[in-house]
């Protein structure tokens, strides 16, 4: 039997650890409903529903298997969308792989943080309890209470290759890149951490290959906090154009349109990260993993590389 790491999930994160993993060298399996994820000889891509236990069975195989990287998301971005999905298919997948012996990684977001308001580290509380945030923070705890080895990995807002759904990511650099004036949600000029997804990625393999940091919480490698006006300029700079005007969509447009919308309510619930200071800091976590974050102008720069050559293709 050969060893095997298995990432379930190929959106922007689980596809960029597949990638990772193997140009590394590693044997990847990588398990969606849809047979996507990256083209490389050392990844195998299976139709697989990973809520379903038999068919995580089927798909681990014989391989000694000795990490999964549990990279899926809702169906939708709603509280009772995630409360019906997420816990069911974590669970499956613990299940499986304990029975396998391997460690389980899971990307994670700030929602369950319940203090926003002062610097998030590894040891802030993490107690919400209302809507989406009270999701994420059930889901922590059920994974603490599992008897599968597990590393939940923080990061904030990301972006970079990949990145599409994402406040910096076509909801900002497609318009920068056309020379036309961005939007952004609260506030262009309050610190707000960014998380680059191959930072995130390879905080990710680095923490399955540490068993000092399994069981715990750990940050991924995160730049120092800048405002999203900062990060239009960013932008900018890297793909060689004048840097744009800034809008910005007020909370109570939001706020008001979420009386009516049930999407716009959904993203006015996470308002208060884009009106206030949202800072992390990981350097804990860097130092334990051995991992530092991409410099901004490197990440900026990789990222408009990647829409360009997106854009490019689809032309």
């Amino acid at each position: 039997m050969s060893k095997l790491q298995i990432v379930c999930g190929a959106g922007p994160v689980g596809w960029t650890v597949a990638r990772q993993l193997a140009d590394r060298g590693h044997r990847v399996r990588v398990l969606t409903r849809s047979s996507s994820g990256p083209d490389h000889p050392l990844v195998e891509r299976v139709r697989t529903d990973v809520s379903d236990p038999d068919a995580l069975t089927a798909a681990f195989g014989d391989d000694t298997v000795t990490a999964v990287y549990l990279c899926i998301h809702g169906s939708a971005y709603r509280a009772e969308t995630w409360e019906r999905e997420l816990p069911a298919a974590e669970r499956a997948v613990l299940d499986a792989a304990g029975k396998a012996g391997a460690v389980v990684v899971f990307p994670e977001s700030l929602y369950s943080y319940s203090e926003p308001d002062r610097v998030m580290r590894e040891d802030s509380p993490r107690n919400a309890t209302a809507g989406k945030r009270g999701v994420r923070t059930r889901l922590l705890a059920e994974r603490a209470a599992h008897t599968t080895p597990t590393v939940s990995v923080v990061a904030s807002d990301y972006f970079g290759p990949r990145a599409l759904n994402a406040h910096a990511g076509e909801r900002m650099v497609p318009t920068i890149l056309a020379g036309r004036a961005p939007r952004v949600l609260g506030s262009a000029d309050v610190p707000h951490s960014f998380t680059y997804v191959p930072d995130l990625a390879a905080a990710m393999i680095a923490a399955a290959g540490t068993p000092a940091v399994w069981n715990t919480v750990v940050h991924a490698p995160t730049a120092p906090a800048v405002t999203q006006r900062e990060m239009v300029a960013a932008f900018a700079a890297a793909a060689g154009v004048p840097v744009p005007k800034v809008g910005t969509i007020p909370a109570w447009l939001l706020r008001g349109g979420g009386l009516v919308n049930r999407d716009v309510r959904e993203l006015a619930e996470m308002l208060y990260q884009f009106t206030d200071p949202f800072v992390m800091d990981s350097r804990r976590s860097e130092h334990e993993l051995g991992v530092t974050a991409t410099p901004l102008p490197t990440a900026a720069a990789e990222t408009v590389r990647w829409w360009r050559e997106r854009e490019a293709a689809a032309a």
